[in-house]
Parts: structure tokens; C-alpha cells; sequence
């Protein structure tokens, strides 16, 4: 037996699409259903054949290049201080720092799950375009004031200059749990799925990744990492338009395209809905949007790492309003590719055909297919997708150890700036390997490794919400701050695993209408993987707000 899927139900057919409601739900592709068109997909055996050698070359090219960056920032000495390799000498303009925001947190689970996203449920997720907005405005005009004036290095300082001590070191605490954890997933899970298309050698790439990242962390300090970012946004970018040109072709223009997208109910965007079960309405992605990336960028030091390193608050604040830009061409990008994939498989698709395992692996099965022909290209976009986690590991990596320094070593040891130059470089290796360790401890978690992604959400939003206690409300005390941020953690907490442990139903999750009427063969197989993107912002866009009201609660 066989499934297909019709409106919001998924009905049993066999091998010749007897059942009535698969004949109707295919009926638009063809006047006759006696003799369906030929298939676009190839075995997935034949899929994995046409990554090559010089899809190999370029990967390995892009890896090198990155590695290249560390070794030039090191030849010219940039971290003479510690100012200089964890804060590039507060000397860096706008445009490589806007760049360099962009991708940090555009990692390859985006590049992978963005245009699946769009695929399935359509370009409601384009909405975020309202979010990055509200974020970046808040960030700029809230956030960054307060912490260039005060001229701090990591963000958790704040803490103890608007509470006390304890509060500075539980943050501390909190975001390198969040980010060494997370950091962990991102290097693992986009390998997997890319190696399970691609036959691309699993741990060989999440072990080059980590040590080529680690490498030019170490050696060229933020500078590197901010150049190296803007290289690797490019790659990122590339890969995209190379899917979305190439479709373009294949169909003969946009327009064909965005017919297919209108057909298949994929351009519906503007559901006003009230209820938070509904996946994507204007309400939950802008309002929860929102709150998810501004505890991103306005308190989460991977980021605000980077724009207090600019030479000017001016130019720290371009920075933010020109990522904006960034954001809004990878979205763009992103889910015109995903479109392009419903355009080619909307008379077969790969998911539920079983010619892919998960969703997460539509976009390097749709690459290897439609640009599989052309040496080199696949390997652009998988260079493209490992970009996206080499930027968003040397972020994190650069962050681990900034807060390490600032927070945990420097308050009890005196030492000279030399010397902490020094143990910079060491806790970026340091850091290096545990992120490295990490991603192989998640390649054991099995189903457990939704309930460690939530864990981002789950301290993100607290720590949100006791930064812009602090800056809204002078009348706060440390008091109300911690009873804020535990009753706001316990909230998230019961929130985060009661949606793992009791996920929607059924009828809530079903994708739009995905056709397998074209398909000449039907294995009946399909798996689904773990939805990144619920796991934290599901949590996130719930407590964010809530944790706000809390904190204010217990300061009355």
C-alpha cells in the first residue's frame, strides 16, 4: 500500500492510484490519468553518483580559503592585546560586520531547512522579513546604546553593573550551556543529512569543519572570524542563486514558477488566525519572531560581539540596519528556492515518494539532481551549506571565549594583557574541541536531540527578558530579576519538553498537498526528522514575552 496526500489527509492507494481521492488529488497535471508523466527523480543511489571529484575540489577549496584568512590575520599580528583578538581593536567598519551578523546565525540548518520549509507549508515563513525589522530596531536603538556607552566586551557584564555579581556569572552560566549545545547540533545534524544524499563522508566533514573553524578562530582572533563570515555569506548566497537560475531555466522563466506556486496553494501568506496552534500566521511570526531574534542580537554575545567591535556607534549601527538587508536576501533567496524545488516535484515528491528520507534532505537531493550535470556546482552549494556552519561555530567559539576571559577569569586573577591574549588563544582551542565533542555526543542522542535544541529557547528567553528588564524598567532589583528569570526558566522549561512529550496532533503538522501522482516508482517509505526550527522557536516565541510580565510581577 501507498499514501498520497489529498487537502489534509493522507489516504492508502496502490501501485496504480486506484483510490479515487489520489486520482482527483493528481487529476490538474494531466486530462489523462491512464498514463502518468514521467518523473523527474533519479534513485537516490544514482543521486548520491553525481557529487564528484571536482564537487570535492570545491569544498575543500572553501575550507582552505577559510583556513587562509586565520593564517593572513595572524602573519599581520593583529592580537597583539586582548582588545585587539577578541574585539579586533573596536576598529571594524560596517559593511564586513553587517555580513558577518548575517551569517552567524544563517547556518546550514537554514539553508537546508528553510526552502523544505517553503516546500511543504508555503511562503507564510517569509513573514519573518516583519521580525528581522522589529529586531534590528530594537537591537539598534535599545540594546546597542546601552552597551557601547559602557564599553564592555561580553554582554553578561551588564548583569553586574544593572544587578550584582550573581546575576552576571548565572547569565554567563546560562549562555554557554545554550551555545555549546547548540553549536554541537549545528555541526552535526546538516552533515547527516547532506551525507545521506550527497554520499558525502560524515565524519570526515564534521571533523574538518571543526578543526578548520577552530584553526583560523584561533590564529586570527574576531578579525578572521568577521572575514571569514563575509566569504562565507557569499558561498551561501552563490548556492542559492545557483539552484534559482538554473530552475529558471528548466521552467522558462519566473512566471511559470510562481503559477506553480499559486496552484499547489503555496502563496498564501496572510492568515490572520489567532489560535498559537496554527504553524505560521502574521501573529506568531511576527510577535514570536521578534522575540526569538532579539535574544539573537540584542543580548546573545555571539552577536553583539560583533558590532561593539565597530570604530564608531554610527558604524555599529549600520551594521545592524544593513544586516537587515543580509537577512532579507537570504530569506528571499531561500524561499524562492523553495519554490523552484514545489515547481520541478509537484507532480512527485521526494518525501513522500521515499526517495528522501526527511524533509531536511529535499534541497541537496533537488541540487544533485537538477545541477548534478555540471562539475563543481553541487559542490558550491554543499560548500555554501557548510558556510553557513563554519560562520555560525566560529561565532560561537569566539564568544565562549570572550565570556570565559571577561566573566570567569578575569574578575579573580590579575594578569597582564599579554598573558590573556594568551589564554584567549587557548580557550578558543579549548572551546574548539568541546563544540567538536559535542557534535559527536549528538550524533548518540537520538531522539533526545530535539529536547537539547529546545534548551536554547529555554534559557534564550529568560535571558531576554532580564536584559530588557534592566534597560526598560530602572525601578528593578536584583530580587525581582532572579525571581523573574526562575520563574520565567521553570515556565520555558514545562513549555519546551510538554511540547516534545505531547507534540500537535496530527492534522496540525500535515503539509500542504504534495503529489506522488507522477511517480514511477512509490516505496512507500517516509520518515520524518526533527522540525530545528519548532524546537526553538515554538518555546522562544511563547516565554519571551511571558518572562517579561513575570519579572515585572515579582519586582511590584
Amino acid at each position: 500500500m501507498h499514501r498520497c496526500y489529498h487537502g489534509n489527509e493522507i489516504h492508502s492507494a496502490d501501485a496504480n492510484f486506484s483510490n479515487p481521492l489520489c486520482l482527483s488529488a493528481a487529476s490538474h497535471l494531466s486530462p489523462m490519468m491512464a498514463t502518468p508523466s514521467p518523473p523527474p527523480l533519479l534513485d537516490p543511489e544514482v543521486i548520491a553518483e553525481r557529487f564528484g571529484f571536482y564537487d570535492y575540489v570545491v569544498f575543500i577549496a572553501m575550507l582552505v580559503f577559510s583556513a587562509v584568512i586565520g593564517i593572513f590575520f595572524a602573519a599581520k599580528g593583529v592580537y597583539k592585546s586582548q582588545n585587539d583578538y577578541l574585539m579586533a581593536g573596536r576598529s571594524l567598519t560596517c559593511w564586513p560586520v553587517a555580513l558577518s551578523l548575517t551569517a552567524s546565525f544563517m547556518s546550514a540548518v537554514t539553508v537546508l531547512g528553510t526552502p523544505a520549509e517553503i516546500y511543504r507549508f508555503g511562503v507564510a515563513f517569509s513573514l519573518f522579513v516583519f521580525a528581522y525589522t522589529i529586531m534590528v530596531l530594537m537591537s539598534a536603538e535599545v540594546f546597542l546604546p546601552v552597551y557601547y556607552r559602557l564599553h564592555i566586551i561580553s554582554t553578561y557584564e551588564y548583569l553586574e553593573l544593572r544587578y550584582n555579581k550573581k546575576m552576571r556569572l548565572l547569565g554567563t552560566v546560562m549562555f554557554m550551556i545554550l551555545t555549546i549545545l547548540y553549536t554541537g547540533i549545528v555541526i552535526y545534524s546538516p552533515s547527516l543529512a547532506l551525507s545521506q544524499v550527497t554520499g558525502f563522508q560524515l565524519w570526515g566533514s564534521v571533523i574538518s569543519t571543526g578543526i578548520v573553524c577552530t584553526f583560523y578562530c584561533t590564529l586570527g582572533g574576531l578579525k578572521a572570524v568577521v572575514w571569514t563570515d563575509v566569504f562565507q555569506f557569499i558561498l551561501m548566497i552563490s548556492g542559492f542563486l545557483a539552484v534559482i537560475f538554473r530552475t529558471l531555466v528548466i521552467k522558462g522563466g519566473f512566471t511559470a514558477i510562481m503559477d506553480d506556486a499559486r496552484h499547489g496553494g503555496r502563496l498564501r501568506l496572510w492568515d490572520f488566525n489567532l489560535s498559537p496552534l496554527q504553524r505560521h500566521t502574521v501573529w506568531t511570526v511576527t510577535i514570536g519572531g521578534s522575540f526569538t531574534w532579539l535574544g539573537i542580537y540584542g543580548v546573545n554575545q555571539s552577536q553583539v560581539q560583533r558590532y561593539l567591535a565597530c570604530k564608531s556607534r554610527l558604524h555599529a549601527k549600520l551594521s545592524l540596519y544593513l544586516n537587515l538587508m543580509g537577512l532579507c536576501l537570504t530569506l528571499s533567496s531561500a524561499v524562492f528556492s523553495g519554490l523552484s524545488m514545489y515547481s520541478i516535484y509537484k507532480d512527485c515528491d521526494p518525501w513522500t515518494s521515499g526517495f528522501v528520507a526527511a524533509p531536511d534532505q529535499l534541497m541537496p537531493y533537488f541540487v544533485l539532481e537538477i545541477l548534478g550535470d555540471y562539475p563543481g556546482v553541487p559542490g558550491l552549494f554543499v560548500a555554501g551549506t557548510y558556510s553557513g556552519t563554519l560562520s555560525t561555530v566560529s561565532s560561537s567559539i569566539n564568544a565562549l571565549a570572550a565570556v570565559t576571559i571577561e566573566d570567569l577569569i578575569r574578575p579573580h586573577f590579575k594578569m597582564s594583557d599579554t598573558s590573556m591574549s594568551w589564554i584567549s588563544i587557548a580557550m578558543n582551542l579549548l572551546f574548539g574541541a568541546v563544540c567538536l565533542a559535542m557534535a559527536g555526543v549528538a550524533s548518540k542522542m537520538g531522539g533526545l536531540l530535539q529536547a537539547a535544541l529546545s534548551i536554547f529557547g529555554i534559557l534564550g528567553g529568560p535571558l531576554l527578558g532580564i536584559f530588557s528588564l534592566g534597560m526598560l524598567l530602572p525601578f528593578a532589583n536584583p530580587t525581582g530579576a532572579f525571581s523573574g528569570l526562575m520563574c520565567g526558566f521553570i515556565i520555558t522549561l514545562w513549555v519546551g519538553f510538554g511540547a516534545i512529550k505531547y507534540p500537535p496532533s496530527r492534522d496540525k503538522t500535515l503539509p500542504l498537498h504534495l503529489s506522488t501522482a507522477g511517480c514511477r516508482k512509490y516505496n512507500g517509505y517516509s520518515h520524518h526528522a526533527i522540525n530545528y526550527y519548532c524546537a526553538y522557536y515554538t518555546c522562544s516565541k511563547i516565554f519571551s514575552s511571558g518572562v517579561l510580565v513575570l519579572a515585572v510581577l515579582s519586582v511590584l
